[in-house]
């Protein structure tokens, strides 16, 4: 390998990618690496991992390998390298989507020495007839990209990459200089990468963590509707910014980016289960600024050289605190501020438990404990970023923040927490330093657990010492001692509590340490647990809709409630719809009904607005995907084959009664049914001649005063159902 002078590097930077400097540490990684020095990078995304391995090897004698993971970041990561080069055989990628033909051209450029990156599927390196032609091969050194793969305590945990070292070994590449370049890794993680690749004494480069242009939030996740229109509200505000909001599921991908198309914000669903060349025109979109917004899974992003994406939204929490690092740390590398929102109820965590349900043992109790660092960190009061980059082995002052968190924004009230860091240091030293968090916990509280009872830990002076607070206080009194140097965890055993010279020296030489109340989200999502209201009633312009509503009947001969519900009207008089497709979005009004009714309730609510200076809520144009009503096609062509009611309602496991809800629900969406077969057999002509002429002259649809109204005729409440749908179909349809 070749000595490199700071000028010589400085030239071929110049040369073959037009820069005038090197990024923070990336001269010093890439002069290591020329010298033959197996070298470790740790670099937040953004930071310019990619250059540390690519002029080295257009500098070098031989062709590089580089193992990566992913199929789209390897065509992401030649096209770049070919942009800045006249030759396209510079850079090559071998993986699972290449044809026999395209093989063999890769095969014969880098024989001819013409190819001076080759990037590698892990499992492609695996391939006999791969490593037999790398035998062949002048290789100049490896670059394990995304190392943290190599991990099962990594967040992408892939066991192809633990196999690297002994398949370069097999190609003859015993002296061969390693890179491994990660953008989180934890010391765990990081030990593990060394071990793995045999690093010997490597020349390690870890730059911050800390990326101080996000602003990380996160925000109660009660139910999917206000969540949702949160998201909406949120976008709207961007002025057409690019986002990216991660999903854990492939349908509700689908979902929230047809929901945001229908708010004017153009966004598409990306995930695997989609073609290869859906998802690839989608990338493209997004790249070239044809899409606001990617609604993805976790497999979009990796490697995407976007710089000014302006907000990445998690509408679920992610599995893993790297998976999270990695993910928010997408936007914003242009350095601009960038927003970092997460959704985030206990729930989430009980489904992502579930996913780990069919795992191996060793991999489903790495997969809980990475699961427990997600849930602390969504509950704590602390500093976000401080607890962030503490996790990944870094320090941080919290006042150094400036308020780019929620909990600097928007502080608790603090108290001084002194004797609790004693009581939980006298707890582990009584524990003899050999349990983690949740067993320190349950001792202190009292818990008889499993392991507490069999231990004989139940037994011990510290147990329930602090019984009088509840678990979720202590496990942040610890994390604060881990965080202020004085507890913490040993790097291989994952999670065994240890006390540090410093902690031991606390209870004599004792300071003030100011706590802040956690945050207990299960009693933050029950209490905004029912969508909110988006306004309040306006009695008066209600007064004025239903005085309309009934002008309108006498006109039309139909009865008032055919027009528009009294549910509609009350959501007219809170949401002021001022046009018709702002009419669609209130309850029970589709866009038929909005067109043929809407216009004078439309011009009504307009004329109301502007005299009374009214501000209508920012929301108002929220769409939402219509509720599909359950067995919709069943119901439609049962009816269409005169299937009685009853028999209906068994065949979709649902009560009479929860039929007749469905039946309004379609009908109120427009369309048409006719049960007077069902009606004429169950309902004499009388009680159906009572029933219509309550509802002509009725000054309201309500089913409760129908049947107080009509209650001398011995008339019952599913009768008057039937009769209220038999109307809206003959009238309203």
């Amino acid at each position: 390998m070749m000595i490199p002078s700071q000028n010589s590097l400085k030239e071929a930077l110049q040369k073959y990618f037009g820069f005038d400097k090197f990024k923070g540490s990336q001269e010093a990684i890439i002069q290591s690496l020329l010298c033959g020095k197996d070298t470790f990078v740790i670099m937040p995304t953004g930071g310019g991992k990619s250059l540390c391995y690519q002029l080295p090897a257009l500098m070098s004698s031989g062709t590089a390998l580089v193992i990566s993971p992913l199929i789209a970041l390897m065509k992401n990561q030649v096209d770049i390298i070919r942009s800045y080069n006249q030759e396209d055989s510079v850079a090559h990628y071998l993986n699972s989507s290449l044809s026999a033909a395209q093989i063999k051209r890769v095969k014969e450029d880098v024989s001819a020495g013409k190819t001076k990156l080759l990037f590698i599927a892990p499992e492609t390196f695996n391939k006999k007839s791969i490593t037999n032609f790398l035998k062949q091969v002048e290789i100049s050194f490896l670059a394990v990209d995304e190392a943290h793969c190599i991990s099962e305590w990594g967040h992408d945990f892939r066991p192809e990459y633990r196999k690297i070292r002994q398949l370069l070994d097999a190609v003859g590449g015993q002296k061969t200089p390693v890179i491994a370049l990660t953008a989180t890794a934890t010391p765990k993680v990081q030990s593990d990468i060394r071990k793995n690749l045999h690093m010997i004494n490597p020349n390690v480069f870890v730059s911050s963590f800390n990326r101080d242009n996000l602003y990380y939030e996160l925000r109660p996740k009660a139910n999917e509707e206000t969540v949702i229109k949160d998201i909406v509200k949120y976008i709207k505000k961007q002025e057409g910014n690019s986002g990216i909001i991660y999903c854990l599921s492939r349908k509700n991908t689908e979902k929230i980016a047809e929901i945001l198309n229908l708010n004017g914000i153009s966004a598409h669903a990306y995930h695997a289960g989609l073609d290869p060349d859906i998802r690839a025109q989608r990338q493209d979109a997004f790249l070239m600024e044809d899409c606001q917004v990617i609604v993805a899974t976790i497999a979009f992003g990796m490697g995407i050289d976007k710089p000014d994406i302006r907000f990445v939204i998690h509408y679920n929490i992610s599995r893993s605190l790297e998976s999270y690092y990695q993910e928010t740390g997408r936007a914003g590398r242009d350095g601009k501020p960038a927003d970092c929102i997460s959704y985030f109820n206990p729930k989430d965590l009980v489904q992502l438990e579930k996913f780990l349900r069919d795992k191996p043992v060793v991999e489903r109790e790495i997969g809980n404990q990475l699961l427990l660092e997600v849930a602390a960190y969504a509950e704590t009061s602390e500093c976000r970023r401080r607890f962030l980059l503490h996790y990944f082995g870094e320090a941080y002052n919290a006042d150094k923040c400036s308020n780019m968190c929620d909990n600097c924004k928007y502080p608790t009230q603090k108290y001084d927490g002194q004797e609790d860091l004693k009581l939980v240091l006298d707890a582990i030293n009584c524990l003899k330093e050999k349990v983690g968090i949740d067993h320190a916990v349950n001792v202190l509280i009292g818990r008889k657990s499993t392991p507490v009872t069999n231990f004989g830990h139940d037994q011990l002076t510290c147990f329930s010492k602090g019984s009088q607070k509840e678990a979720i206080h202590w496990y942040s009194v610890i994390r604060i001692g881990m965080l202020e140097g004085l507890i913490r965890k040993d790097i291989e055993t994952y999670g065994i509590l240890k006390i540090t010279d410093k902690g031991k020296r606390y209870p004599k030489e004792p300071y003030a340490v100011a706590f802040k109340q956690n945050k207990n989200f299960k009693e933050i999502v029950n209490q905004v647990d029912e969508p909110a209201s988006s306004g309040v009633l306006d009695a008066s312009l209600l007064m004025m809709l239903k005085n309309l509503r009934k002008k309108v009947s006498k006109e039309k001969s139909i009865p008032p409630f055919v027009i528009f519900q009294d549910t509609s009207l009350d959501d007219m008089a809170i949401q002021y719809p001022c046009k018709l497709e702002d009419l669609e979005t209130v309850q029970g009004v589709s866009r038929g009904k909005a067109k043929r009714y809407g216009k004078p309730f439309v011009e009504l609510i307009s004329k109301y607005v502007e005299t009374n200076n009214i501000e209508r809520p920012d929301d108002l144009l929220f769409k939402s995907v219509a509720k599909k009503s359950t067995g919709k096609i069943q119901i439609i062509t049962s009816i269409d084959k005169q299937i009685p009611l009853e028999d209906i309602a068994q065949s979709i496991d649902k009560s009479f009664a929860q039929l007749l809800s469905e039946l309004e629900v379609i009908v109120n969406a427009g369309t048409k049914l006719n049960i007077d077969y069902y009606i004429d057999d169950r309902l004499d002509q009388e009680i159906q001649d009572l029933i219509y002429d309550y509802f002509y002259t009725a000054k309201t649809d309500n089913l409760a005063i129908a049947q107080q109204e009509l209650e001398d005729q011995d008339v019952e409440l599913e009768e008057i159902q039937l009769m209220r749908v038999k109307i809206m179909c003959e009238l309203g349809s």
